[in-house]
């Protein structure tokens, strides 16, 4: 028996990503236990991008924290989209948009000068399909996304957060021609 783990390498690496993979979703938490460690979630809420699985498992540990701070009910909001996304049942996709729109409006009404909240519900309404009626912010979380910009004032982002927003909002071909400029130096000088 021994022999055969010892040669199973492919074995050895399916316990490992499967260990760093559990790991990392009990680790939502910072050392101190209370307090959500953001880059923790920021990752998996990439993989979330394309995985149901984590997607509901993210959803189910930031559920868990009790008097959630408006940073954490935007990545829920945001989670709540994902969950749409990955749902086959038109009931299901509208109703979770639906819990995701107002989400986010309490997130954005407790920090309303937050770019990351900001930032992750533009994205939300500019992925969603715009006949569904899911875009009603794009104008003001654009503006004051580059009004906090302007003022360098990042709130929870770091650097390579800020970078990404950035690059999105130009990516997005939602910004005028002087916005556009105006991200262009900033990403520069970032």
């Amino acid at each position: 028996m021994l022999n055969r783990l010892t040669y199973s390498p492919c074995k050895y690496l399916l316990f490992a990503l499967m260990a760093g993979v559990l790991m990392s979703f009990t680790s939502v938490r910072n050392d101190d236990g209370t307090t959500p460690d953001l880059h923790v979630i920021r990752k998996l809420l990439i993989t979330a991008l394309e995985s149901k699985k984590t997607t509901d498992s993210l959803y189910k540990s930031l559920g868990a924290i009790k008097d959630r701070p408006a940073l954490i009910n935007a990545y829920m909001a945001t989670l709540e989209a994902l969950k749409a996304k990955h749902a086959w049942n038109p009931y299901y996709k509208i109703r979770y948009l639906n819990d995701s729109e107002k989400t986010f409006k309490t997130a954005v009404a407790a920090d309303p000068r937050n770019i990351e909240i900001r930032f992750m519900r533009f994205s939300i309404e500019h992925n969603v399909p715009k006949f569904l009626g899911y875009t009603k912010n794009l104008v003001t979380d654009r503006e004051e996304i580059i009004k906090q910009i302007n003022a360098k004032y990042y709130a929870q982002a770091d650097k390579a957060l800020v970078k990404t927003i950035i690059k999105f909002l130009l990516e997005s071909k939602r910004c005028t021609a002087a916005e556009q400029k105006n991200l262009t130096q900033h990403l520069a000088a970032l």
